[in-house]
């Protein structure tokens, strides 16, 4: 019983694009770090908090999202029960 019209998919332009803007921001932000007029230990200090920052956000938007699909399983899970609870009631009822 598994319905593929329910199931929300991106189109492959629009996942280019964030992939794009996604390696655009984070070249910019090197670039913008290696051209800084500092002391090259303060440059990697600053290259390392960046990428740190960058996979800290993959990380917690990855959780996220995990976390937003079990939920709609759950409910998904819980509607059914409620249904099939509704639908022996009305069967009792009805003798």
């Amino acid at each position: 019983m598994f319905n593929e019209q329910n199931i929300q998919q991106d189109s492959s332009s629009w996942i280019f694009f964030v992939k794009l803007c996604f390696a655009i921001s984070v070249g910019a932000l090197g670039f913008g770090i290696f051209m800084l007029p500092v002391d090259i230990w303060m440059k990697g200090y600053l290259m390392m908090g960046s990428l740190f920052t960058v996979g800290s956000t993959i990380t917690m938007s990855k959780t996220l999202r995990d976390q937003h699909e079990a939920q709609k399983l759950i409910h998904k899970i819980s509607n059914a029960k409620t249904e099939k609870i509704l639908k022996e009631f009305e069967m009792n009822g009805a003798q």
